[in-house]
């Protein structure tokens, strides 16, 4: 019973946080933490568009280290596009004609899995994480991106 206890004062090394994510998919971040599961929502924003992802994500030490936790996790996302996002570059692979373009939406599922470090008796966690997302974009395209991203957080 107190190893159990215990591993669960190893996860909660705070209950709220906010901060940025910087990847495919960058901007602003909250975060609930439940002890070993924890609510996750983004607003993203790149150039012609925007995205509001939620996620929830399971959580363990990782490690035996205090601050150390990996995390993995499912959730959802829409998107906004604006005039001519053009989704040929970058690391995703997008299967529509060249240009999304302004009032087009996409509505996609969302994996995440991750590594965060909270340092202890500060008030900062940093995290890397790989968010792959699959997307269906109202004028009929797909996008798939493995959205890789680095984040860093006040921890409340």
């Amino acid at each position: 019973m107190l190893i159990l206890f215990s591993s669960g004062i190893a996860m909660a090394q705070y209950d709220f946080a906010v901060g940025l994510r910087s990847g495919g998919t960058s901007g602003l971040t909250l975060k609930k933490n439940n002890g070993s599961s924890v609510i996750e929502g983004i607003v993203g924003f790149w150039h012609h568009g925007m995205s509001l992802t939620g996620l929830w994500e399971k959580q363990q030490n990782a490690f035996d280290e205090q601050g150390f936790n990996w995390f993995y996790g499912v959730g959802g996302h829409v998107s906004f596009y604006g005039d001519n996002f053009d989704g040929r570059g970058g690391v995703a692979w997008y299967d529509h004609p060249h240009h999304i373009d302004d009032g087009d939406f996409g509505i996609g599922i969302d994996g995440i899995v991750g590594l965060e470090y909270k340092i202890p008796k500060v008030p900062i966690a940093f995290d890397l994480n790989l968010k792959p997302f699959l997307e269906i974009v109202s004028e009929g395209g797909v996008i798939f991106s493995p959205d890789p991203g680095i984040g860093i957080k006040v921890a409340f």
